[in-house]
C-alpha cells in the first residue's frame, strides 16, 4: 500500500464526507476509494470512520489521525516544491471561483493576461456570486468582494472597492436630491439582495454608523441590472466603483451623498486551507495585487 497515497484519499474523504465525493474529485472509481480507506484502517488496526447508510463521521481517533495526516502531507508538498519550483515555469491547472460583475469588469483582463504570461499554465475560471466551497468543488483560489470575511477563512486582501450612492439626472430633476441619508426615506430605491434580503449597508454620520430604513422598489442580486435602472431614471441605488464608473464617466448617474460614506468593501483572495501554497496561487494572487492596485479608482 502507498502509505501518502492513502493518507492523501482519507484526508479528502475526510473533508467532503462522502467517499462517492473524493472519488470524483480525486478520478478514481469509489471502489478504489473505499479498499485504499479498508486498508489503512487495516494497517493501523483502528477504525478511522464511522459509517452508515445517512453520513460517515470521524472516529475520534480518525480525526486525530487526520490532523498528523495534514500535517505530513503539507511537508511532503513543501518540500517538493521548493524543488519543482526553482528556475521552473508555472504548469498545470489552475481552478477559479470569480465574483461575477468584478470578474468581467476588473479581473478578466488582468487573467487573460496571466495566461498569456504563462502558456503552459491552463486556466479554469468560474465566473459567479455564490460562495464556492474551495475544498469540496476543488478550487485553488476564491476571489469575493466583501465588507468582511469570517475569522475561519484564510484569506489575503488584494485590493479594494468603494460603494457610490448614484441617480440619474432625469430621477434627480423629478424627485429632488437627497442631501443627507435620512431623506433617502422619501425616495425610490433599488437595493442589492443578498442572501435573499435586500438590505442598504449604514452611512457614517458625524463619525458613528446609521442605518436607514428604505423603501426597495426594485430589488435583484446583481449590481449591473441595478445600476442600468437608476440609469433608466427608476430610481436611487448603491453599487461598488467597478460597476458605477463608466455610468459616471458618461453622465448617465450622479454621485450622492459625498460626505457620507458607506463602508469599504475588500476584495480578498480566498484558498482552502492554511497549507503550503503553490507558486501557481502565490505567483495569480501577486499578479492580482499588483493588477488591481494600479487600477484602483476614486471618485
Amino acid at each position: 500500500m502507498d502509505r501518502l497515497a492513502a493518507m492523501q484519499i482519507f484526508v479528502r474523504v475526510a473533508e467532503l464526507g462522502s467517499f462517492s465525493a473524493a472519488a470524483a474529485q480525486l478520478d478514481l472509481d469509489r471502489s478504489v476509494v473505499t479498499r485504499q480507506i479498508a486498508a489503512l484502517e487495516a494497517h493501523l488496526g483502528i477504525k478511522l470512520m464511522e459509517r452508515s447508510t445517512r453520513r460517515l463521521s470521524l472516529s475520534a481517533a480518525g480525526a486525530t489521525y487526520l490532523e498528523k495526516c495534514r500535517l505530513i502531507l503539507n511537508l511532503v508538498e513543501v518540500a517538493e516544491s521548493d524543488l519543482a519550483e526553482e528556475g521552473t515555469q508555472l504548469r498545470g491547472r489552475l481552478r477559479l471561483s470569480l465574483p461575477l460583475s468584478f470578474g468581467l469588469k476588473r479581473l478578466a483582463p488582468l487573467l487573460l493576461r496571466f495566461a498569456s504570461l504563462h502558456p503552459d499554465l491552463a486556466l479554469d475560471m468560474d465566473y459567479s456570486d455564490r460562495h464556492a466551497n474551495l475544498i469540496e468543488e476543488g478550487l485553488d483560489l476564491s476571489i469575493r468582494v466583501s465588507p468582511g470575511l469570517a475569522d475561519t477563512e484564510v484569506a489575503r486582501k488584494i485590493g479594494r472597492a468603494q460603494l457610490w450612492v448614484v441617480a440619474s439626472p432625469d430621477y434627480l430633476a423629478r424627485h429632488g436630491r437627497p442631501r443627507t441619508p435620512a431623506e433617502l426615506a422619501h425616495h425610490q430605491c433599488l437595493a442589492y439582495t443578498a442572501n435573499g434580503q435586500a438590505a442598504w449597508p449604514p452611512f457614517r454620520v458625524n463619525d458613528t454608523l446609521e442605518q436607514v430604513p428604505l423603501r426597495s422598489r426594485i430589488s435583484a442580486n446583481n449590481g449591473d441590472v441595478l445600476i442600468e435602472a437608476a440609469a433608466r431614471g427608476l430610481g436611487i441605488t448603491f453599487q461598488p466603483d467597478f460597476i458605477c464608473e463608466d455610468y459616471v464617466a458618461q453622465g448617465r448617474v450622479e454621485v450622492l451623498l459625498r460626505d457620507f460614506p458607506l463602508p469599504e468593501l475588500g476584495v480578498f483572495a480566498l484558498l482552502p486551507s492554511n497549507r503550503h501554497v503553490p507558486l501557481k496561487v502565490r505567483a495569480m494572487i501577486d499578479f492580482l495585487k499588483q493588477g488591481l492596485a494600479v487600477g484602483e479608482s476614486d471618485y
